[in-house]
């Protein structure tokens, strides 16, 4: 039988990568801070990586894949293990920090990626600076969605901890609701 904790919080994955396929601005979705929180989250650290990763591939099932996936894969993956590292640092300030590593991290790595495989910019330092720059307008979109969808899932899950004890895990210190 699947623990009431993991039934939630595997749900709560899946609903938030939903956002995704829904109409919303550019970059601003939930998939950075699912991931963030997934790796903050999950006990098993398998699932933390495996549902985030299928969430988001699920929703790249309807709305489609290009040939930069691995890369932003990739960058997901590299969120996770920042959530992992927010297991024993789960404060407000700290999430806060680690949301917007996330942020830079996922904007660095996939516009790289377009730089060096699209075709789309010399690959020169100039190329690279123009690649960047473009894509700035998209990076502030990712880093509103990034820290809204944070805010409510950390603190909605917090929310759904303090109120059913089913869904708490044995506190570790350093975590924000330890007693």
């Amino acid at each position: 039988m699947i623990k009431p904790r993991l039934l939630v919080l595997t749900l709560i994955v899946l609903a938030a990568a939903a956002t995704r396929i829904a109409p919303h601005p550019p970059n601003m979705t939930s998939i950075a801070a699912l991931a963030l929180f997934a790796g903050a989250h999950f006990e098993d650290k398998r699932l933390a990586f495996a549902v985030p990763l299928i969430a988001l591939f699920l929703a790249d099932l309807v709305i489609g894949f290009h040939r930069g996936m691995p890369i932003v894969y990739l960058s997901f993956a590299l969120i996770v293990g920042v959530g992992l590292w927010l297991r024993t640092h789960r404060q407000a300030a700290l999430i806060a920090g680690a949301t917007l590593f996330s942020s830079i991290l996922f904007f660095a790595l996939t516009n790289l990626s377009v730089w060096a495989f699209s075709g789309m910019y010399a690959r020169t330092a100039a190329g690279l600076a123009a690649c960047y720059v473009a894509a700035l307008p998209f990076f502030g979109n990712s880093v509103i969605g990034d820290l809204f969808y944070a805010l409510a899932l950390f603190g909605g899950f917090a929310l759904l901890e303090r109120r059913f004890t089913v869904l708490r895990t044995p506190q570790m210190p350093g975590t924000m609701f330890a007693t």
